[in-house]
């Protein structure tokens, strides 16, 4: 296994620009990022790890700068790009800076396609390394400055080893036949980015909506508004102004005043100080819709009435489950629901037609097509 030089931490422009000048002729690199999710409002990138055979670094974005050099060799597909669960990373550098990654290897997905059950990377360094990652950092605030020597050290775990890791994945996906699967999957994540969040319905995706009556549901789009305000005005992730349960508990009982506010288990002291009256208001504005202006949630499209859907849908997945069992891979991993909902939706005749239903895989269609065909012809 490679050892690569200690990491450097590089935290102005000019270290930053002489480092990458270092990389002339590099063709492949290991990327990791951290953000701020568990504290701030908006996510951003407030480091950015980078490992090659014999470099390893720290850019700190918010004193070195962009880093367009570095932006070029991730776009440029004779450099393969090395991720571990590199989705979120992804969106990071399309969000931030609009790189666009191309030849990427995910390491995450390369150990789920070989039936690994567990892909995180601490365990994967463990299993293929005997390495022990340290986790302490792991809900860190990347945003605070200055950075201790101990957050410094966690961050560099990250791309240290992956360069190896890939290496051994890349082996056994070529020995059981799996590194097209994998490949295809590592081109899909190419057009990963963030979807524009629509203001008027984003409410409806909190998680609990679907239990509440309409009523209900109008009281939490007003709660939901009222702390999204918040947190974008503090810049401060939007639980840590007020959690779920609590804002749940102010729609279950309603409250009309002040001390029936503060008997809620939950609301912190703070917001009661400060905007108690905020929020008993925005509980009247969703009491006071008008019936035929409450909020609902959009109406099933018009195959999820197909009477013989969800019958197709189970014989579907017990073609799927008994493959999984076959090939040793997680069932979920093998085909997830909503692609073989897209398969029943479409029935196809044959494996041609099967091909055409735009949610499956190649490697897919390949492994299940035949089965899947026949199940519904059946």
């Amino acid at each position: 296994m490679a050892d690569p030089y200690q990491p450097i931490y590089l935290d102005t422009a000019e270290r930053a620009a002489l480092f990458m000048d270092s990389l002339a002729g590099v063709r492949e690199l290991a990327i990791d990022t951290e953000g701020a999710s568990f504290h701030r409002f908006v996510d951003r990138i407030y480091l950015l790890q980078l490992s090659t055979e014999h470099h390893s670094a720290i850019f700190d974005p918010l004193l070195a700068g962009v880093l367009p050099k570095l932006g070029a060799m991730i776009e440029d597909r004779e450099v393969e790009v090395i991720f571990h669960d590199a989705d979120y990373d992804l969106r990071l550098l399309r969000q931030d800076y609009g790189w666009h990654a191309t030849h990427i290897f995910d390491t995450r997905i390369a150990a789920q396609l070989l039936g690994i059950p567990a892909f995180g990377l601490a365990a994967l360094l463990d299993k293929f390394f005997g390495v022990k990652l340290d986790k302490q950092h792991q809900r860190a605030d990347w945003s605070m400055r200055p950075l201790t020597s101990g957050m410094l050290d966690y961050a560099a775990q990250d791309t240290r080893y992956l360069l190896d890791l890939r290496d051994e994945l890349r082996t056994a996906l070529e020995s059981m036949g799996r590194m097209s699967w994998a490949s295809e999957e590592f081109e899909r994540l190419e057009s990963v980015q963030f979807s524009p969040d629509d203001p008027a319905t984003s409410f409806l995706r909190t998680k609990g909506a679907r239990d509440l009556k309409r009523r209900e549901l109008a009281i939490l789009r007003e709660l939901v508004a009222w702390r999204d305000a918040r947190a974008a005005a503090l810049d401060r992730a939007m639980f840590r102004v007020m959690g779920n349960e609590a804002m749940f508990e102010i729609i279950r009982t309603q409250p009309t005043t002040r001390e029936a506010l503060a008997a809620i288990k939950g609301v912190p002291r703070g917001v009661l100080e400060r905007h108690a009256s905020q929020l008993l208001d925005a509980v009247k504005r969703g009491l006071d819709v008008p019936e035929a202006d409450l909020p609902r949630f959009p109406r099933a499209a018009r195959w999820d009435r197909d009477p013989d859907f969800d019958a197709n849908v189970a014989k579907l997945k017990s073609v799927r489950d008994a493959a999984a069992q076959r090939l040793k891979l997680d069932p979920g991993v093998l085909c997830a629901r909503d692609r073989m909902e897209a398969v029943a939706r479409r029935k196809p005749k044959s494996v041609e037609d099967l091909r055409e239903v735009t949610e499956l895989r190649h490697w897919q269609a390949e492994v299940l097509g035949p089965d899947f065909v026949a199940a519904l012809k059946g």
